[in-house]
């Protein structure tokens, strides 16, 4: 059932009724079903492992048959939905800025053989430990964070990768898309710290940023332990021939002797884990090719400096 929220949007039941009255108008068909099908996959105990168990939960009111035909014929505005996601409120750093991880999630559907666009999705630990590739469908899942020690995120956005996508240019786009969402529903606005962009290291981080330097967007990733970056082109000496010099030395990140004096350096003892020692170095690039996804109209690659 909803309440009333007519007086008092902000208060958390009558926010919470706001929003299952959207999700309500997102579904187009079957959506009385549909509804009923989530309040039984939100109230159920336990994990979900088959339709005819949720028709037994109290919230459901039809049977197994109305949930398998609502699954095969139900509808959704997916636009829609994604506006209602990101109108609600959402978790915040401590200085009060927007969160958002960015991961793939595979589904997979090795034994789906009639399934369209499956692709071979990486798994960890399967087969004594074996990485074997397995058919299924990616999905990229954008998510807020809370704050703290907390494992609790609030979903902004999903979208299934096709065979051949680049999961850089595909990210970015809907990184895009997500933030001027927020920044239409009033999430961000001019002032605020910019929205923090984290990202494992399955992400190209520099490319990232850079198809998205035109959004108040922040991008933190971690980076795999044997890269190596450049330094900024040291000053042109007068009367030099030649090409300037685009790049500097090298930091190399399995070599601690290139890497010189660090820009920050903090030391904090912690509860658990005893000393922390944090150094950062500021304005490194990676050295871009041609070969890679890279592509520029004139022919000179972008230098994207950042903090490691």
């Amino acid at each position: 059932m909803s309440l009333q929220h007519h007086d008092d949007r902000r208060e958390p039941l009558a926010e919470l009724s706001r929003f299952r009255g959207e999700f309500y108008s997102c579904l187009t068909a079957r959506s009385d079903a549909l509804f009923e099908l989530a309040d039984a996959v939100l109230c159920g105990d336990g994990p979900v492992r088959s339709l005819a168990e949720l028709s037994l939960v109290g919230e459901c009111r039809r049977g197994h048959g109305g949930l398998y035909a609502a699954l095969a014929q139900g509808r959704v505005d997916a636009d829609r939905m994604r506006q209602a996601l990101a109108s609600v409120p959402l978790p915040r750093a401590a200085d009060d800025r927007l969160v958002l991880a960015v991961d793939v999630t595979c589904w997979l559907r090795p034994d789906a053989h009639t399934s369209p666009d499956r692709i071979l999705c990486h798994t960890y630990g399967r087969g004594k430990d074996q990485h074997i590739p397995v058919p299924g469908w990616p999905y990229s899942i954008v998510c807020a964070l809370e704050p703290g020690r907390s494992s609790w995120t609030a979903p902004l956005d999903a979208l299934r990768l096709a065979p051949g996508d680049d999961t850089a240019t595909v990210t970015a786009w809907q990184l895009r898309d997500l933030v001027e969402r927020l920044i239409a529903a009033g999430q961000w606005q001019a002032g605020d710290p910019d929205v923090l962009v984290i990202a494992d290291a399955g992400y190209d981080a520099p490319r990232l940023a850079h198809l998205l330097r035109d959004l108040p967007v922040q991008v933190l990733a971690r980076m795999r332990s044997d890269r190596v970056l450049r330094r900024p082109a040291p000053p042109r000496q007068p009367h030099t021939r030649g090409r300037p010099a685009r790049h500097g030395g090298e930091f190399v990140f399995g070599q601690p002797d290139t890497w010189g004096t660090p820009d920050t350096e903090t030391v904090t003892d912690t509860r658990l884990y005893g000393t922390a020692l944090a150094r950062s170095w500021d304005r490194l690039h990676p050295k871009l090719t041609h070969r890679s996804s890279w592509a520029a109209a004139d022919g000179t690659l972008p230098i994207v400096e950042g903090t490691v």
